[in-house]
């Protein structure tokens, strides 16, 4: 996978991102349009490309100094299961670490702790709803 970053909303890597978002968030998990593309101006994002079609996303932005939020990681739903959000985030993480950035955090999806886990993210305090979702939140310490 190819995975290219920007921080300008008239990139083509950020349509990609909404486009695919709109198709994760708003079509399948019933998100509201209006809630899914709240803080857009800020973030860096990450689209990650097959044959140039865009089929997983993120986006980060530095919450605090040295800790990177990680928001809106959404795989296109025919290819989920391929080890592309694994590859994203990884991507992400180096990216982090070029940035002096030292943690990551993130509001998973409950369903989503497993996988989260597995990638060395350890759940934080008590859950909340997002969107009428059930979420925790996540944090990984990126060592040097």
């Amino acid at each position: 996978m190819e995975i290219k970053s920007s921080n300008s909303l008239e990139s083509s890597v950020y349509k990609d991102a909404l486009a695919l978002r709109k198709e994760v968030f708003v079509m399948e998990q019933g998100v509201s349009l209006e809630l899914e593309i709240v803080g857009e101006k800020g973030p860096l994002y990450f689209t990650g490309y097959l044959a140039e079609i865009p089929v997983a996303t993120a986006r980060v932005f530095e919450e605090a100094p040295g800790v990177w939020h990680v928001q809106r990681v959404a795989v296109k739903k025919a290819h989920r299961g391929q080890g592309l959000a694994r590859e994203l985030l990884t991507s992400i993480e180096a990216s982090a670490r070029e940035h002096k950035i030292n943690t990551l955090t993130l509001g998973a999806q409950d369903q989503a702790q497993t996988f989260y886990k597995k990638l060395g993210y350890q759940v934080v305090g008590e859950g909340f709803m997002d969107a009428g979702i059930a979420h925790h939140r996540m944090d990984k310490e990126l060592l040097s």
